[in-house]
């Protein structure tokens, strides 16, 4: 056959059939020799992107304490105030305060052997949210980018990354990736509430566009360019019928208390109806979980918000048939200290961590890894951070390995190095 070794690894990683990929590339095999490299990936990432698949990541900003989620010791002196609960799943349980979450662990799997070297709250935020370290040299995309990049449908009137709060950017890979901010779930952003009637807007981008061009033909070419990319993504949003998703109206009340009157609960049902229309990946941000002082007292109310948010969360998907092809991740930049400071509070701790997982095609009900009996350290399985993205992209059908080039040229990879958490879907 005409194809090559590398291609044969890149279809294999999608799990794409032979057959079914020879047959989504044309409609006879005679036609499969007239094809390039390039349209066969072209076509090959057509077919992922029509089974759908996306990811909402709960990012828990401020680095949570594993200890008072989902690693608790409380027969250890470091355990401080925090007790453990049952959940549906025999032997595993949590720390109190996520009662609701505790419902769901069938679906859910914990890894309680994260471990990474990045301490300091902005250089392992951009970390975790990249793959890559910070570079003075290179901005890098967002791993949302990335995976928009390779499965988003470049024709939704719905923007492919959407945050509900700020979070890190597309880098390198520009405008196109950039993730769409929410700062009040529920209600129309009012970056996409349209002043003006259609007939009239489109009016006023036509003499913007005339304008543009006087200023491109004195040499503002790439500024224009990229001016028209960001306001025809902007002008296809706000014209289009799919904004009503941002709206809850249709939704009952009895799923929106369920979710929680919380920015968080809010914030995770409008992440449902995204991916529910395409959308393919959404973050959920919450945030204080930066706990030097009062740790308890803080984790105690954020957890009353994000408990129930990210439980009915994974039973909605469920209930509805998406969590098969949709990966919900819990975690935030890194752990804290074991030990409880003067101030009542646990500091930064990256060596040992938890991440939640549900959905995907991941085996819920399990935990991989553990942390030692006094939590300052890695027992077994250590996870690290490219292992989690790798994990991560299987969930996706998306290639790991799958270059973005760099604007001084240089391929990089959407996960440098890491290894498939092979039990996650065992």
């Amino acid at each position: 056959m005409f194809r090559t070794v590398h291609e044969d690894v890149r279809v294999a990683r999608h799990s794409v059939s032979r057959r079914r990929f020879l047959h989504t590339v044309s409609a006879g095999a005679a036609l499969a020799g007239t094809l390039s490299f390039r349209d066969l990936m072209s076509l090959q990432a057509e077919e992922l992107r029509r089974q759908g698949r996306s990811m909402i990541l709960l990012w828990m900003a401020g680095g949570p304490s594993q200890l008072e989620t989902f690693d608790p010791k409380p027969n250890h002196e470091n355990g401080g105030e925090t007790k453990a609960i049952p959940t549906s799943v025999p032997g595993i349980q949590i720390a109190s305060g996520w009662e609701q979450t505790a419902k769901v662990m069938d679906d859910i799997a914990l890894i309680r052997s994260m471990t990474n070297r990045e301490g300091n709250h902005q250089r392992a935020t951009y970390q975790m949210h990249t793959g890559y370290v910070p570079s003075g040299s290179v901005k890098h995309p967002s791993f949302a980018a990335c995976v928009a990049k390779e499965i988003g449908d470049p024709e939704s009137e719905l923007p492919s990354v959407v945050s509900i709060g700020p979070t890190v950017g597309a880098g390198f890979l520009g405008v196109d990736y950039e993730p769409f901010v929410v700062n009040n779930p529920g209600s129309m952003p009012q970056n996409v509430a349209a002043t003006v009637q259609d007939d009239r807007l489109n009016r006023r981008l036509g003499l913007m566009g005339r304008l543009e061009e006087d200023f491109a033909d004195r040499g503002g070419r790439v500024v224009v360019d990229n001016h028209r990319q960001l306001y025809d993504k902007a002008s296809k949003l706000v014209l289009s019928p799919q904004t009503k998703t941002f709206d809850f109206a249709d939704e009952p009340q009895s799923l929106r208390d369920k979710y929680g009157d919380s920015q968080f609960g809010r914030g995770c049902l409008l992440a449902r109806r995204l991916v529910e229309e395409g959308v393919t990946f959404v973050e959920v941000r919450s945030g204080g979980w930066d706990t030097h002082q009062d740790n308890f007292e803080q984790i105690g109310r954020l957890s009353s918000q994000v408990d129930p948010g990210m439980a009915t969360l994974i039973t909605d998907l469920k209930q509805r048939g998406m969590l098969e092809k949709t990966v919900v991740v819990w975690m935030g930049e890194f752990g804290r200290t074991p030990r409880i400071n003067p101030r009542g509070g646990r500091d930064h701790y990256p060596r040992v961590f938890s991440v939640a997982m549900a959905g995907g095609g991941i085996r819920g009900g399990q935990v991989i890894g553990s942390s030692t009996e006094d939590g300052t350290a890695v027992e077994d399985r250590p996870v690290a951070v490219g292992d989690l993205f790798s994990s991560i992209c299987k969930s996706l059908h998306v290639d790991p390995q799958a270059e973005n080039i760099s604007p001084l040229g240089r391929p990089m990879r959407i996960v440098d190095e890491g290894e498939v958490i092979d039990e996650l879907f065992g």
